[in-house]
C-alpha cells in the first residue's frame, strides 16, 4: 500500500519529467527549425536528407512511377553556397554516395533524381585524369557548339533503356558555382559535355528521351 506523501511524491517527479520532456522535444524542434531556416532546402527537403547519415544513398526516382515522374518533370531551383549550411554538405555526400552505389554507377546525377528540387548536380570528369566525381552548384549552359555528336545515352531514373542521340553540342560554355561559394566558367568538350547537358536537363525537368522524340519528328 502506499502512502499519501508517497503518491504526491511520484506525481510531483512524473509532472517534473513531463516538463523535462516537452522542454527538450521543443528545444530540439526549435533546433531543428533554425538549422532548417538557414538552408536552401525546404523544411521537406532538409527532413528528407537529413534522415540518414551522409554515407547513405537516397532513392532514385524513376518514370515508371506516377508520383516520380511528376517530380522529374518539375524545374529545380537555386541554392545559396553556404560553408554552414549542414544540409547542404549532408546532401551532396548523399547524392554522390547514390551516384556511386553499386546498385546505380552513373555517370552523373541531379539533385530531381533524388526528389530534390534543387540546382545540385555530381558529373564524373572524364577528360580529367583519374577521371573525378566533381560537385556543382547552380550549373547552366550559356553557349553550345553548332556542332553536334552522336552519342549512346542511358539514365538512373529510366531503367533498362538506352539510346542513340545526335543532338548533343560537342563544346559547350558553362557557369557554376561551388560550395565555398565561387563563381567559375569553363569549356567543355566531348562526352563529358554531353554529362554536363544530360544532367543539366534534369534541372529544367526535361529527359533524354525528350530530344529521342524530337530526333524523330524532325
Amino acid at each position: 500500500m502506499v502512502s499519501q506523501l508517497s503518491i504526491y511524491e511520484y506525481l510531483t517527479r512524473m509532472n517534473r519529467f513531463v516538463c523535462l520532456t516537452c522542454f527538450v522535444s521543443v528545444l530540439f524542434n526549435c533546433s531543428s527549425s533554425k538549422l532548417f531556416k538557414n538552408s536552401s532546402f525546404t523544411s521537406e527537403e532538409s527532413k528528407l536528407i537529413m534522415s540518414a547519415n551522409s554515407f547513405t544513398p537516397m532513392r532514385v526516382y524513376k518514370i515508371t512511377n506516377k508520383s516520380d515522374s511528376l517530380l522529374l518533370r518539375q524545374k529545380s531551383t537555386h541554392v545559396v553556397p553556404n560553408p554552414k549550411d549542414n544540409v547542404l554538405h549532408t546532401f551532396t555526400k548523399r547524392l554522390y554516395a547514390t551516384v556511386t552505389d553499386s546498385l546505380s554507377l552513373g555517370v552523373g546525377i541531379a539533385a530531381p533524381q533524388v526528389g530534390i528540387l534543387k540546382n545540385i548536380i555530381w558529373v564524373q570528369r572524364l577528360d580529367k585524369e583519374n577521371f573525378p566525381f566533381e560537385i556543382y552548384l547552380n550549373p547552366k549552359i550559356i553557349k553550345y557548339s553548332e556542332e553536334k555528336q552522336e552519342v549512346r545515352e542511358g539514365c538512373l531514373s529510366i531503367p533498362d533503356r538506352n539510346e542513340n542521340l545526335d543532338s548533343r553540342s560537342k563544346e559547350i560554355l558553362i557557369e557554376y558555382d561551388t560550395l565555398g561559394g565561387a563563381h567559375f566558367t569553363e569549356t567543355v568538350e566531348g562526352f563529358t559535355a554531353v554529362i554536363f547537358q544530360h544532367e543539366i536537363d534534369h534541372l529544367n525537368g526535361i529527359l533524354y528521351l525528350d530530344h529521342l522524340k524530337k530526333e524523330l519528328s524532325e
